[in-house]
């Protein structure tokens, strides 16, 4: 047998159960009225098992509707969150089912509101939301029915402004070489390739010839230092090289090496 020692408020509706063993036990206020438990009460084993038992029920219920308060969630998150809790098994899975029966739990409705919030406020491609979709435990044709809401022309719209965005962070690059960075970008993002080419195409990326001037003396400099130490024709190789690796084109290269030289004569 146990005795309730004291009755303690906890966080939110929840309440302590302290009993003469020591242990306490964590109960909703419902099941606090339920069951009728009051201070110098006796219970027996059987009992104090049966109010484990709803306490694991109604806490993981109310942490659930309180977790489900900020965001909605998955299944998986919800299975996640109450065993991070120290919510019972079969009670993890009798909480969904009520949350399913309240119609507070729906994947198919978290997916469509999950892919409609990150193409409004993200950079992601259909690939990675579908990813991400994936690591919450949605089943793919709930996944497909998300990603159908994710039309074409919103892909290009967004991947236009991830790239104007790529383009800026790679304005050090050679032209040829800051377009193919941009393409890799939006592919790693998730875009596929006919969204990538249409992005690209609607935006028509023009050489700042100016800039592009610039870049090539820096990199050419660059590597004009790096190679100090060897011969004049073996420098002058290495640093081409380098500048046809760095994809700039060959006429802008002669340009480079025409102005070292004047350089050199000086």
């Amino acid at each position: 047998m146990e005795t309730i020692t004291k009755i303690t408020k906890d966080k939110g509706q929840f309440y302590l159960i302290w009993l003469s063993s020591g242990e306490k036990l964590r109960v909703s206020e419902d099941t606090l009225v339920r069951q009728r438990l009051l201070k110098g009460q006796e219970l027996s084993d059987e009992m104090v098992e049966k109010i484990k038992k709803a306490g694991s029920y109604d806490v993981g219920l109310q942490m659930s509707l309180n977790y489900l308060s900020y965001q909605l969630r998955s299944k998986k998150e919800i299975l996640d969150y109450l065993k991070e809790k120290e919510i019972l098994p079969e009670d993890r899975k009798s909480i969904v089912i009520r949350l399913e029966e309240m119609n507070l739990l729906d994947d198919k409705i978290f997916s469509e509101s999950y892919v409609r919030t990150l193409m409004r406020t993200s950079d992601k491609g259909p690939k990675m939301i579908e990813q991400q979709l994936k690591r919450k435990g949605l089943n793919d044709e709930d996944i497909q029915h998300g990603l159908t809401f994710y039309t074409m022309d919103e892909q290009v719209e967004v991947a236009k402004a991830t790239a104007e965005k790529a383009m800026r962070r790679y304005r050090t690059k050679s032209f040829k070489d800051a377009l193919q960075k941009v393409q890799m970008h939006l592919m790693q993002k998730g875009f596929n390739r006919e969204v990538i080419d249409l992005a690209l195409e609607e935006l028509s990326f023009e050489k700042d010839e100016d800039q592009e001037l610039d870049v090539i003396r820096k990199e050419g400099d660059k590597l004009w230092e790096k190679h100090r130490k060897l011969d004049s024709y073996k420098r002058l190789m290495k640093v081409k090289q380098g500048l046809f690796q760095k994809r700039f084109d060959s006429d802008l290269i002669q340009q480079y090496f025409d102005e070292k030289e004047l350089e050199n004569e000086e």
